[in-house]
């Protein structure tokens, strides 16, 4: 939700979380903006941080939050301001709501209970009769994001519980969707994990300090040098505190077998050095690879990856089928990305200024070119197409997931049914549209296999969802 689906041809990210709450009242802005300079690839259009003084005024929560990078939103002046010992932190992709900077998160609300600063990763499907009720009952927004909905179920439940984290557990029981929530509240750092565990959501711990934090993922952890404790369970509620350390609550969760982790946390969006519930995300990738070279075999002579989310499974494909590795992409790290173009054209045509082929390297060539998705086809169509007139003699695409047949609703943006290009077209219709001289996609039954044997949502691929998806497709409804 929240985008314009013809500028996309690609997967989007999602967003990040942090949180960090130093227990001997040291001050965590900087902690926390490591931290989501680790996780920016989860989400570029904006970014935020809040933190607040337990042994301060009760309530009073410091904040910045701008669009853009990180490092271009936050400067040395910003972190020194935002003086506490508790924060969290977001970097956003839009989902829900549009780009602007109200939109930016964590969102801060001060209630009749104190202050409570919420960032969220993932996306309602009830959102519409949730915000109709809160509307209809005196709620004013702020944002078109549903993550306000969130914090305002929050809010409300607290005034008639003992404590956040119930609140917290109340408001669990309303919301439907994916998410993984970091709130901090005066004197508490709470996270929580949809009951499928569709978004990750992890603990850490320094390893000289006192400091606990919360990330959506490892690579964050080990970029402030702190030590992984755990994964928060889906359907779980940690609470961390000044008196009780981690408390954890489990009285959401669901028996294992629903559990329905989003899959393209591992072919896509989480950071290759990362683990998500256990799983190397670079040993998931590297096994696509396996994968594809064992199903769909090819004689050639190089094997390549799209960078960067490619580059594991072509590695992998390399590794299983003797076929050498290598590159025939520079990549230009510095260029916007393609999917915020403001028109297809545009759009198009910066497909060459992001990538181009090495002529040396694929001259002559029989070439493999692994990417982790096609969407519609038209960035594959350019890259083949590049690869030949780098003067590859052949272009075998493999791709390592599913073709995409049907919408997600939880946070991934993969569009209307008619927009892609997989519906209605067999694997060799798409070959000829994207021009390669052979197609071949991951297995399906070789994706729990690939994340070693954990459960997770195939609804793109299959059109079975873990609960029932809205009635109406309302992405994108509170994006004007």
């Amino acid at each position: 939700m929240g985008i314009d689906f013809s500028l996309m041809d690609e997967l989007h990210e999602e967003c990040g979380v942090f949180g960090a709450y130093d227990l001997d009242g040291e001050s965590v802005s900087s902690g926390i903006y490591y931290g989501l300079l680790a996780l920016q690839h989860r989400g570029q259009e904006s970014c935020g941080i809040a933190v607040s003084d337990t042994r301060g005024p009760k309530g009073k929560v410091l904040s910045h939050k701008d669009m853009g990078l990180v490092n271009e939103a936050f400067t040395p002046e910003h972190l020194e301001h935002l003086q506490g010992n508790i924060g969290v932190g977001h970097v956003r992709y839009s989902t829900a709501g549009s780009s602007v900077r109200e939109n930016a998160q964590p969102l801060v609300l001060n209630y009749v209970k104190g202050t409570l600063a919420m960032a969220h990763n993932g996306n309602l499907i009830n959102t519409p009769e949730l915000r109709q009720e809160l509307a209809f009952s005196g709620a004013i927004f702020q944002t078109t994001i549903d993550s306000e909905i969130i914090a305002y179920l929050i809010a409300r439940e607290r005034l008639k519980s003992r404590s956040v984290e119930e609140a917290v557990g109340r408001a669990m029981g309303r919301i439907k969707g994916a998410y993984s929530l970091v709130i901090m509240s005066p004197r508490k750092l709470i996270g929580a994990r949809d009951p499928f565990g569709f978004k990750p959501l992890c603990i850490g711990k320094s390893r000289t300090g006192n400091t606990y934090y919360l990330a959506s993922e490892t690579c964050a952890l080990d970029t402030i040098g702190a030590e992984f404790v755990r994964d928060v369970r889906p359907g779980e509620i940690v609470t961390i505190s000044q008196e009780g350390g981690i408390v954890s609550d489990m009285s959401h969760a669901l028996p294992a077998a629903k559990e329905a982790r989003c899959v393209f946390e591992y072919i896509y969006f989480a950071r290759p050095d990362s683990y998500i519930d256990g799983m190397s995300v670079y040993n998931a990738r590297i096994m696509a690879g396996k994968f594809l070279a064992m199903d769909s075999p090819v004689e050639a002579d190089l094997v390549v990856g799209v960078p960067e989310s490619g580059n594991c499974a072509a590695l992998g494909y390399s590794l299983q089928s003797g076929i050498p590795y290598g590159q025939a992409f520079v990549k230009n790290g510095y260029v916007g990305r393609t999917f915020i173009k403001p028109k297809q054209a545009s759009r198009e045509s910066s497909v060459q200024v992001k990538l181009n082929a090495l002529r040396e390297a694929v001259e002559g060539k029989r070439i493999i070119m692994i990417d982790d998705s096609i969407v519609r086809g038209t960035t594959s169509d350019r890259i083949v197409k590049m690869l030949r007139d780098a003067g590859a003699a052949e272009v075998h695409m493999r791709v390592s997931s599913p073709p995409f047949l049907w919408p997600c609703y939880f946070g991934t943006d993969v569009p209307a049914r008619e927009q892609l290009i997989a519906y209605n077209r067999s694997i060799e219709e798409i070959r000829q549209i994207i021009g390669a001289d052979s197609l071949g996609y991951l297995r399906l039954e070789r994706l729990q296999e690939m994340v070693g044997g954990l459960n997770i949502c195939t609804g793109c691929f299959t059109g079975r969802y873990p609960m029932d998806p809205p009635k109406v497709d309302i992405r994108g409804e509170y994006a004007k």
